[in-house]
């Protein structure tokens, strides 16, 4: 897994720059490709290590606690599934999916899991949660699921880390509120753009209007398969409306060609299948300033890994029985105990 962060100022004109996201086949361009100008570029290589230091494990075992993962035949599911398992967790052997994934036994995470569709789920779940009282669920399913899964884990009781984007998220804060159950909502689960979103955060808190007049693009770029506006993107730009830009949701340029996402995004072909490249440019209304804010991310370790801490920070609060019911990854970041 390879993830980027760049935030670039410039000074140049746009001629010098050529930062048009929109480009014609004669001039092809890479989200990573370097400019002239100043920059602050952070690079993280992540690799999983075959060595586990003898004072962590104690660790592992104390954080054990038992997991299930929904929509465990997507990718996502499956890499939270591996993730979990690395780290100690007890994976319970059920998921929900999609009708047309219903009766299927995946092999996952060394055990055979049984997948159910929308039909008796919460009498399905309710046992679950009877035989694993400590029991943490985390979403991954699909957009339009959102607001019924939660329904469901409000309704039965159990915490829940809710990974899934998209679905009404007034109605699903609303949700959880009432139930006064336990749940990790966020947009994004990757804890370096999560702490990159944070930065956002306080600089619009702390300069609101500072990009007054100033002109936005934005381009994302994911799998074919994901169907909506990336939640990181939404929150971002809701960042820049506070710095006083003005932008709708519906002018994000969405990539979703594989063809595209080679010859004009740059993404590695071997990633197409799993990617989030975010493209943010800001202009100047006169054009002689830019600044652009990018994130890379391939793979879905980055995702996966932070589910994890997620699911052992609820496990956490649950346990301590504390005052907040709902909480995001930033909360997630503060703790300061991530794997």
């Amino acid at each position: 897994m390879a993830t980027v962060f760049r935030a670039t100022a410039s000074l140049f004109s746009p001629q010098q720059q050529n930062l048009k996201l929109i480009h014609s086949s004669s001039s092809r361009r890479s989200f990573c490709c370097r400019r002239r100008g100043f920059g602050i570029r952070l690079r993280a290589m992540a690799a999983q290590s075959a060595i586990v230091e003898e004072e962590e494990k104690p660790l592992v075992r104390n954080l054990a606690f038992p997991i299930m993962v929904n929509g465990c035949t997507g990718k996502m599911g499956k890499a939270v599934i591996e993730a979990a398992t690395s780290a100690g967790l007890q994976l319970v052997p059920v998921s929900f999916s999609s009708e047309e994934d219903a009766g299927q036994v995946v092999q996952l995470g060394g055990k055979d899991i049984h997948v159910h569709g929308p039909s008796g789920r919460e009498d399905i779940l309710a046992s679950v949660f009877h035989e694993n009282p400590d029991l943490i669920v985390v979403d991954y399913t699909v957009p339009s699921a959102v607001n019924d899964n939660a329904e469901l884990y409000s309704k039965v009781g159990v915490p829940f880390v809710m990974g899934t984007t998209g679905g009404d998220r007034e109605r699903l804060y609303k949700t959880v509120e009432d139930s006064k159950i336990y749940a990790v909502i966020s947009p994004q689960m990757g804890k370096q753009v999560v702490a990159f979103l944070a930065a956002m955060e306080i600089m619009a808190e702390q300069f609101p209007g500072a990009f007054s007049g100033y002109s936005l693009e934005v381009m994302e770029s994911h799998q074919a398969s994901k169907l909506d506006t990336s939640g990181t993107a939404k929150a971002v730009i809701s960042c820049f409306q506070k710095l006083g830009v003005s932008f709708d949701i519906d002018q994000v340029q969405l990539i979703r060609d594989p063809k595209l996402q080679l010859e004009m995004v740059g993404v590695p072909e071997e990633h197409l299948a799993g990617h989030a490249f975010h493209m943010y440019h800001l202009t100047s209304p006169d054009k002689t300033v830019s600044f652009e804010f990018q994130h890379n991310v391939c793979g879905r370790s980055i995702y996966a890994e932070g589910t994890v801490d997620a699911a052992i920070f609820l496990a956490s609060k649950v346990r301590s029985k504390a005052d907040k019911r709902i909480y995001n990854m930033i909360d997630v970041l503060r703790e300061g105990n991530m794997r």
